[in-house]
C-alpha cells in the first residue's frame, strides 16, 4: 500500500485524520448488524490501493474524499452497495481501475452505480456548458436506472462543498454556481432538506461572501440577545401539549443565512423586518395528535394570517409531509412551527433515503421507492421529459426550470391535483395535464372566472383549460411558462408548425420552378432525385427550398441533369396592369402531375391569408401591405416571404436578386376577417385634443392602432406617423377619407414604403 502512514493520520492541516477500515465497517455495522464486511473491507482496501499517493488539492491522501462520501451516506443509513459505490466512486475516472474489474471484484450491481458516477470523458464539445449538460444528463439516466447513484453523488458534492476552499478561485465559483442551480434543488426535490440546506449554504458563502457575512454578523447578535428565547419557547410549547396529553418532542432551530437572504430577497425586506428567524420542529406520534397540537396551539397564542400549510392532506412531490403554521407565541414573539409525525420528521429530513434501503425488503431500491416515493416517480417522469432536450443547453434549462423549490398547489375541475412552481401560469398547468390541452388550450378559467391564461396561479385555484382543435401555441408562451415541460413543448410545437410553414413554401416554389422550366415533376421523380439533393425525404427539400437553404432551380436540375437553365419567358400582363414579380402567371401552362393545376391550367400564384396563415408570412415593415393591393413577394433565407405593394419603392432593393421574387396572391376568408398592417401619415395641427380626434375617426371605422410615432415639424404643426391594422385597402381609404374631414388635419395620406 502507497499511502504514507502521516498522511493517512493528519492529511490536511486542520483536517481530522482519514477514517480507519475498522472505523468505517463500525458505522455500518451500527445501524445495518447483518452488514457484509467482508465485501467493505475489500472495498477499503481496493479503493485504498487504487488511489494510492494521489493528493487533493488541499495536500491530503485523495482516498480522504471517497472515504468522508462513505462517512456522509453512513449517516442516511444506507446499504452496503451504496457504501461501497461512494468509497469506488472516482476510481475508473481517476485511476487504471475499469468497470469490467470492478464489476469482476464486487459484483455487476455495484458495477453499474460505479460507472453511473462517472464523468463522460473525451468529448468533442464546444463549450464547458455544453459538458456540464452531458455530464448532468449522464448522471440522470444514471439516476433513473438506480436512484443510489443520486445519493452517493449529492454526498460526493457536499464533501467537495465542504473543501471547496483548497480549490483554485475561478474553479470555485463554477462548482458552486453548479451546486447552486442543480445540487442543492435535487437535494430538495427528492426531499433531503437539511442536505439541500448545507450545500445551499455553502455555495452563497462562496458566490456572495460579503453577503453571508453580514446576516451571520447579524444572526450572531439575535443570537446573543436571545440566549434564552429557544429553551423558553420549547418549555412553554412542551407544557401545553403535555396539558393536552400530547406528548411532543419541540425542537427550536435557527434559520440558515441562504433561507434568510433568499427570503429578504423575494419580499424586499431587510434583515430586521423579517419577524421568523427562528423555528420550532413539533414531532408527535401520529397523524390525529397532529391536527390536536395545531388545535392546541391556535387556541392559546394568536394565529398569524394566511401562514397555515397544510402539506399532509396535501403532501409535496417530494413526499414531504408536515403541518405548517406561525403565531405570535411568547413575549410577543413570531414563532414559526413545523409539526409532523416521527415518520414524516425522518423524510423532511432524508428524503428518499429515509426509505430504509437496506432493509429486507421484497423488490429492488428502485422498485421499492416506486411504490413509496411520489418524489422518485416525479424525478423518473422528469427525466423522461428531459430526454427530449433538442440541444445539451436546453436540457440543462429545462433541469434548472424543473427543479424550482417554491411550488403552488391548483386543481383541475375534476379534483386533480396539480403542483406547479410559483409563479406558473394556466399555460402551464395545461402542459401539466396533458401536452395536447396545453397546445390546444385558447383561454382559461380561474374558479370559475374567465381569466388570462397569462394569470398568476395561487395555490388552491381551480383550472380550467377551454380548448380550440388544431390551435398552435403561440412563440411568445415561451417566454410566459416557468415548466420545462411547457417550454419544451412550446419549442417543439413552434419548430413543427414552423417546418411546416416552409415546407409548403417550398412545396409551392418548387411547382413555380419546374413550370419557368417547362419541365414535367412528380413525386415520383423527386423522389428519384433525394440522393442528388443531399435529402432523405420530400418534405425535407420541400423546406430547405422554403427555408431559402436550397435554389428551386437545383430541384429542377437534380430531376432534369439535362436542364440547362433555359426559361418560359413571361408574358407582358395587359396595358396598364404592370407584373406580378418576374412572371406573370396567368400565362404560363403546363401540367405539374402532383403538384395541382392541370392541363391548360396556369400554375398560382401563392396565396397570402396574414401572419397566421400557413407560410412563413411578414409584411413591409414601412407601409405594410392589405387586400386589394397587387402584391409581391420576396423571399429572405431563413425568415420567409415579405409581402409589399406593387408600388412600393422599397421593391428597387432587390432588382438585381431575380431568384427572390415570388408570384402572390390574397387568399382571404371573408367568414374569418383579419387586419392586415398598414401606415398612413397625418400632419395634424397641435390644438388640445388633435390626437383623441384622430385616434376617435380609426376607433369609430373599427380600425386598430399599433403604433403612433409625432415630429414636431412646426410651432403649429405636428407629423403623426400612424401603423394602423385594417381589414381591406377600401377599409383603409375610407379611415383616410374620415381624417381628411377634420378640422384639425392638414392633410393624411398612406405610406407606401
Amino acid at each position: 500500500m502507497q499511502v504514507l502512514e502521516q498522511d493517512l493520520k493528519t492529511g490536511a492541516p486542520g483536517a481530522r485524520p482519514v477514517m480507519r477500515q475498522y472505523e468505517l465497517v463500525e458505522r455500518v455495522r451500527r445501524y445495518n448488524p447483518h452488514t457484509d464486511e467482508a465485501l467493505l473491507n475489500r472495498a477499503y482496501v481496493y479503493a485504498m490501493k487504487a488511489h494510492g499517493v494521489q493528493k487533493r488539492a488541499s495536500g491530503a491522501p485523495f482516498i480522504s474524499h471517497p472515504l468522508e462520501v462513505a462517512a456522509i451516506l453512513t449517516d442516511l443509513k444506507l446499504d452496503d452497495a451504496t457504501i461501497i459505490a461512494a468509497l469506488l466512486h472516482d476510481t475508473i475516472e481517476d485511476t487504471k481501475a475499469t468497470r469490467a474489474e470492478i464489476t469482476k471484484k464486487f459484483g455487476k450491481d455495484i458495477g453499474t452505480l460505479v460507472e453511473g458516477l462517472t464523468k463522460i470523458r473525451k468529448l468533442d464539445l464546444v463549450s464547458k456548458r455544453a459538458e456540464q449538460a452531458e455530464n448532468l444528463r449522464k448522471l440522470l439516466l444514471a439516476i433513473a436506472d438506480d436512484v443510489r447513484v443520486l445519493l452517493v453523488k449529492l454526498a460526493d458534492r457536499l464533501h467537495n462543498m465542504r473543501t471547496l476552499q483548497w480549490m483554485p478561485e475561478d474553479t470555485r465559483n463554477r462548482i458552486a454556481e453548479e451546486t447552486l442551480d442543480i445540487y442543492a434543488p435535487l437535494a430538495g426535490r427528492m426531499g433531503m432538506h437539511d442536505m439541500g440546506e448545507e450545500l445551499e449554504d455553502l455555495s452563497f458563502r462562496q458566490l456572495s461572501p460579503e453577503a453571508y457575512r453580514s446576516i451571520e454578523t447579524r444572526l450572531a447578535t439575535v443570537r446573543e440577545g436571545n440566549k434564552h428565547l429557544i429553551e423558553e419557547i420549547e418549555g412553554e410549547l412542551t407544557g401545553a401539549l403535555a396539558a393536552k396529553r400530547i406528548r411532543a418532542r419541540v425542537k427550536g432551530r435557527e434559520k440558515r443565512p441562504y433561507s434568510i437572504w433568499k427570503k429578504m430577497e423575494r419580499k424586499a425586506v431587510g434583515f430586521e423586518q423579517l419577524s421568523d428567524i427562528y423555528g420550532f420542529r413539533v414531532v408527535v406520534g401520529s397523524i390525529e395528535e397532529c391536527y390536536r397540537a395545531v388545535g392546541v396551539v391556535h387556541t392559546r397564542w394568536p394565529v398569524v394570517p394566511e401562514r397555515f400549510k397544510d402539506y399532509i392532506s396535501t403532501p409535496k412531490q417530494n413526499d414531504y409531509r408536515s403541518i405548517h403554521t406561525t403565531v405570535v407565541g411568547p413575549g410577543g414573539q413570531r414563532v414559526e412551527l413545523q409539526i409532523r409525525t416521527r415518520g414524516m420528521a425522518d423524510v423532511a429530513e432524508h428524503g428518499i433515503a429515509a426509505h430504509a434501503l437496506y432493509k429486507d425488503s421484497a423488490g429492488t431500491p428502485n422498485e421499492m421507492l416506486a411504490r413509496d416515493s411520489g418524489a422518485y416517480d416525479w424525478l423518473r417522469r422528469t427525466i423522461e421529459l428531459l430526454a427530449e432536450g433538442s440541444s445539451p443547453e436546453e436540457f440543462l434549462e429545462h433541469t434548472k426550470l424543473e427543479l424550482f423549490h417554491d411550488q403552488v398547489f391548483c386543481f383541475t375541475p375534476k379534483g386533480r391535483l396539480i403542483a406547479l412552481p410559483r409563479k406558473a401560469t394556466p399555460i402551464d398547468f395545461a402542459y401539466a395535464v396533458h401536452t395536447d390541452v396545453g397546445n390546444n388550450a385558447v383561454g382559461c378559467k380561474i374558479n370559475g372566472k374567465v381569466a388570462p391564461l397569462v394569470s398568476e396561479l395561487m395555490t388552491g385555484d381551480e383550472v380550467e383549460i377551454i380548448g380550440g382543435e388544431g390551435q398552435t401555441p403561440p412563440a411568445a408562451w415561451e417566454s410566459i411558462v416557468v415548466t420545462g415541460k411547457a417550454r419544451a413543448a412550446v419549442r417543439r410545437a413552434t419548430r413543427v408548425a414552423v417546418r411546416a410553414q416552409y415546407t409548403g413554401l417550398g412545396r409551392k416554389m418548387i411547382e413555380r420552378a419546374f413550370v419557368r422550366a417547362g419541365q414535367p415533376i412528380s413525386d415520383e421523380r423527386l423522389q428519384a432525385a433525394l440522393a442528388r439533393l443531399a435529402r432523405t425525404s420530400l418534405e425535407d427539400v420541400q423546406a430547405a427550398v422554403g427555408r431559402g437553404e436550397m435554389k428551386a432551380d437545383d430541384v429542377v436540375k437534380a430531376v432534369h441533369p439535362d436542364w440547362r437553365g433555359e426559361r418560359k419567358p413571361p408574358v407582358k400582363a395587359p396595358r396598364g396592369e404592370g407584373w406580378f414579380g418576374l412572371t406573370r402567371a396567368a400565362s404560363l401552362k403546363f401540367r405539374i402531375p402532383g403538384f395541382g393545376g392541370g392541363k391548360d391550367k396556369p400554375a398560382s400564384p401563392i396565396p397570402i391569408r396574414g401572419i397566421n396563415g400557413e407560410l412563413p408570412v411578414r409584411f413591409a415593415e414601412k407601409g405594410g401591405a392589405v387586400p386589394g393591393d397587387r402584391i409581391v413577394g420576396i423571399l429572405t433565407p431563413g425568415e420567409g416571404i415579405t409581402i409589399y405593394p406593387i408600388q412600393s419603392q422599397a421593391l428597387k432593393e432587390f432588382d438585381d436578386e431575380p431568384e427572390r421574387w415570388l408570384d402572390v396572391r390574397w387568399d382571404v376568408d371573408e367568414e374569418l376577417p383579419q387586419r392586415f398592417p398598414a401606415q398612413i401619415v397625418v400632419a395634424s395641427s397641435n390644438a388640445p385634443g388633435t390626437l383623441a380626434q384622430i385616434a376617435q375617426v380609426i376607433s369609430e371605422h373599427a380600425g386598430n392602432i399599433d403604433n403612433i410615432r409625432m415630429a414636431r415639424r412646426s410651432p403649429d404643426f405636428t407629423l403623426l406617423t400612424i401603423d394602423v391594422e385594417v381589414y381591406d385597402l377600401k377599409h383603409l381609404n375610407a379611415i383616410i377619407a374620415q381624417l381628411r374631414t377634420k378640422a384639425v388635419v392638414a392633410s393624411a395620406e398612406r405610406v407606401n414604403g
